[in-house]
């Protein structure tokens, strides 16, 4: 489906939230959304099943009441699989409902809990194992058999079935971290621990941040405040240095990996075992994110092999995906880049000499590999539209594609153990969540739950999607806009823009509601008209779009939101004299930017946690997107919003978690040092206890505090 112009409209009752404000609006008919319900409204949201498969059994399973309930795809009727009694019984508990599970095999049931990690046989409805976690251990991982490995504190560790703990290292120096993530969460590194596929032997991160340096954070829960320090290493200051272990669990021995690409600063990402668990395969990226290299190690020496592939870009490569080898021939492997053709595609690659046979996936879209059998591979992608989202196979030997997910929308997908089937989880602008059972070559199966619109009793505003073309006129960037509750097309009515505008995101898909904010139709009926739009920059469209940002960032970003602007003042109930902004972290940084840079169109804003200099911020990100403050020095001056204060016209609020690890304190103090100084006024408000993302309780009062603030200023 292809939203053009204005787009689609429709209306949608939903919604739930309250304000306790004495110009509480006139519902005309239906409920209005509490702030409690804004922010925290789980129930507003479509019924879901909280389904997993069965190991490689094609069983669906859920919890449904105190049942575990499992489901052979194809038959009628689910079965109870465990009742909760008999999981208590196991377990020694009382629990009132299903716990969190996973599983560990197509028999064996996994369970967290006090301390504990049991192993539960279903077939015989008893405990397999029962695994001691060390107190303070974090990072559990299985090797899939009888051992387990974890952190505590900076070391790593390791326990067998029988509860003998064993120390993988013993480092007592507080700068190196063994086990841990590293890279602060880029490049698709999402944990430190990695077992071979034979469970035999284990490779780990290991973090030496003793260059980094130190950033206070205050914490005021004791009488006399506590300063506790953090590692952050700043753009164009010295960062970690990473290494990567193999520890063999019979000899008790570690080797690390011989890696010396690009000095002692580089980052190791992507970690892939060979099949036979002989090898270790890693994407080499050096500092400045310009190079990378595929290389190939020996696990049982570290002994560098050779370099498989290599990439190179101008503005950045920014490896996300480990490469994966084919089921049925681990002569091949699978590799994902958007630096060959424009695009994130998936290319069939030789394991011995790295040589790329052929681009599996080519068509100009994004795509994301989800599985793969003996003849197959699955994907989903955006080739349809960048805001509906379907899934794919393509033979592997013919190239031959066909898409298996046919409803519009954004389809989840969950794939079975042997690929036979797939759980397709979906919604669209008009259909709040359906769930179907499919086979793997598209047919439905069965309807295994189509949601009701839990917001129907609710008086919300029209939504629509559409298109607005993005300031160099190559690219369709996409909105929703929120009409207000009880429209008047003879009013004019004030603006909300809502913006975030960074990298890997996407504000605006075609599911329900749009991938809206409660908070954007608490606004809406209250008589605001809302906006948001994906700029260039974010994601989905392309390696272009993503990068257009490189080297100024929030230059191409402003300058596509503005001609969202055009839109809303071409409207006729759009009042362009009361345009305000909001946005958190990269948001904020776009919300003073635009704010600052554009006094005559935006009169009030209010910017969490936001992003003021660019050199204050963490290494892997800032220098991708921006270079080094030593080598863009002139971008890094345009695009800093310090000496943008002296330019501030409108109405200000910024907020900010005062123990913020993520966008220190450093920045937006900075900002209002120099709104002192230019004797400025500007509103400020930290949430004492609070980190970047301002959660809980603590979130109502936020939603309530920015709420108020365009209330008062721009209504």
């Amino acid at each position: 489906m292809t939203f053009m112009g204005v787009g689609t409209i429709m209306n949608l009752t939903a919604g739930n939230l309250s304000e306790d404000r004495t110009d509480r609006p006139q519902t005309g008919g239906g409920k209005v959304l509490t702030m409690e319900e804004a922010v925290l409204g789980y129930q507003l949201y479509p019924k879901n099943l909280y389904i997993q498969w069965q190991g490689d059994r094609n069983v669906l399973t859920y919890p449904e009441g105190t049942n575990l309930m499992g489901e052979v795809a194809g038959k009628e009727k689910p079965e109870v699989l465990m009742t909760l009694a008999e999981l208590n019984r196991l377990l020694e508990a009382d629990l009132k409902g299903w716990p969190q599970y996973e599983w560990k095999d197509d028999r064996t049931l996994v369970i967290m809990r006090q301390g504990k990690r049991y192993e539960i046989d279903t077939d015989k409805k008893v405990l397999a194992y029962v695994f001691p976690i060390a107190k303070g251990a974090q990072n559990v991982t299985s090797n899939g058999q009888e051992l387990l490995a974890y952190t505590k504190a900076n070391n790593l560790y390791y326990v067998d079935a029988n509860g003998n703990e064993f120390a993988v290292t013993s480092d007592e120096d507080p700068n190196i971290v063994n086990g841990q993530t590293v890279s602060r969460n880029e490049f698709g590194i999402n944990g430190g621990i990695f077992w071979s596929p034979d469970g035999k032997q284990l490779a780990f991160y290991r973090k030496d941040e003793s260059q980094v340096g130190t950033f206070p954070l205050l914490d005021i829960n004791s009488r006399m405040g506590t300063l506790r320090e953090i590692k952050y290493p700043m753009a164009g200051m010295k960062s970690e240095q990473i290494s990567l272990g193999v520890y063999q669990v019979a000899s008790g021995k570690t080797v690390f990996l011989d890696v010396d690409d690009f000095g002692r600063e580089q980052y190791l990402t992507n970690i892939a075992w060979s099949p036979a668990s002989d090898y270790i395969y890693v994407q080499v990226l050096d500092r400045v994110q310009k190079h990378m290299k595929l290389n190939q190690y020996s696990a049982k020496t570290g002994e560098f092999v050779k370099t498989l592939l290599e990439e190179q870009n101008e503005r950045y490569i920014e490896p996300l995906t480990p490469i994966v080898f084919l089921k049925n021939d681990p002569s091949r492997f699978i590799y994902r880049t958007n630096n060959r053709d424009g695009y994130f595609s998936l290319y069939l690659c030789e394991a011995a000499t790295g040589k790329v046979l052929k681009r599996l996936t080519d068509v100009n879209a994004d795509v994301e590999m989800v599985g793969q059998d003996d003849k197959f591979v699955y994907y989903t992608s955006a080739e349809v539209s960048p805001v509906d989202n379907h899934l794919f196979r393509v033979e592997v030997k013919s190239g031959k594609k066909t898409r298996l997910t046919q409803a519009e929308g954004w389809h989840k997908v969950t794939m079975s153990g042997d690929m036979k089937y797939f759980v397709d989880n979906y919604s669209s602008l008009k259909v709040p969540r359906v769930i179907l059972l499919v086979q793997n070559d598209g047919k439905k199966v069965k309807e295994l739950l189509k949601a009701e619109d839990p917001t129907k009793d609710y008086n919300f505003g029209e939504i629509t999607l559409g298109t607005v073309k993005s300031a160099d006129g190559k690219f369709n960037n996409y909105y929703r806009l929120i009409k207000p509750m009880n429209f008047d097309a003879s009013r004019k009515y004030p603006v909300i823009v809502y913006v975030y505008g960074g990298p890997h995101s996407q504000m605006v898909k075609n599911t329900w509601q749009a991938e809206m904010r409660r908070w954007e139709m608490y606004m809406a009926q209250h008589g605001y008209v809302v906006f948001v739009m994906d700029n260039r920059g974010t994601s989905n469209q392309g390696a272009e779009f993503e990068k257009a940002i490189h080297g100024q960032c929030g230059q191409a970003e402003m300058a596509d939101q503005m001609e969202g602007i055009k839109l809303l003042k071409s409207l006729p109930y759009v009042d362009a004299d009361r345009i305000g902004v909001h946005g958190w972290s990269y948001g904020g940084f776009m919300t003073i930017s635009l704010l600052t840079n554009h006094p005559d169109v935006f009169k009030v804003a209010v910017a969490g946690g936001p992003v003021i200099d660019w050199k204050w911020y963490e290494v892997m990100y800032g220098e991708r997107y921006m270079d080094s403050p030593h080598t863009n020095p002139e971008g890094y001056a345009k695009v800093s919003l310090i000496h943008k204060a002296r330019d501030l016209k409108g109405k200000l609020l910024i907020c900010q978690g005062a123990i913020d690890n993520t966008v220190v304190w450093e920045h937006s103090l900075s900002f209002i040092r120099e709104c002192i100084k230019n004797n400025i006024q500007v509103d400020y408000f930290p949430y004492p206890c609070a980190e970047h993302n301002v959660m809980g309780k603590d979130r109502i009062h936020l939603m309530q505090k920015v709420t108020d603030y365009f209330e008062d200023y721009l209504k």
